[in-house]
């Protein structure tokens, strides 16, 4: 790839592509409308029980890594169909351990949850 430089308009327009990637998660994955609605909950039972800011820190993150791993999963899904529509053991292989990535970050924030929110709700 080449470069030609540094320009405001084409950081601008790259930020143009990064948001309608997110717009591509949340509207087309069904796995990412799942962890959107966690989310939501999430952030409303945060809003009820007044988490601190240490808390929401911990809490931003895990939403962020688990997002970012689903996005990475997806495009990961996407181009190995891509490059290889019939069954091919090593692309299956590929993305099994993607999907794993999303369950391994979805459950260590879900652990992260319950140790937060218990102690605030009983």
């Amino acid at each position: 790839m080449k470069n030609n430089g540094f320009t405001l308009r084409k950081r601008l327009r790259s930020f143009r592509f990064a948001f309608n990637g997110i717009r591509l998660l949340v509207t087309c994955e069904h796995n990412a409308w799942i962890h959107c609605f966690i989310t939501a909950c999430v952030i409303i039972t945060g809003c009820i029980v007044k988490l601190s800011a240490t808390e929401w820190i911990a809490i931003a993150m895990a939403i962020g890594m688990v997002l970012a791993a689903e996005a990475f999963n997806s495009a990961i899904e996407a181009l190995a169909d891509a490059v290889s529509p019939d069954y091919n053991e090593a692309i299956k292989r590929t993305k099994d351990l993607a999907a794993g990535a999303v369950l391994l970050l979805a459950i260590a924030s879900a652990v992260i949850g319950l140790i937060i929110f218990i102690p605030k709700l009983f």
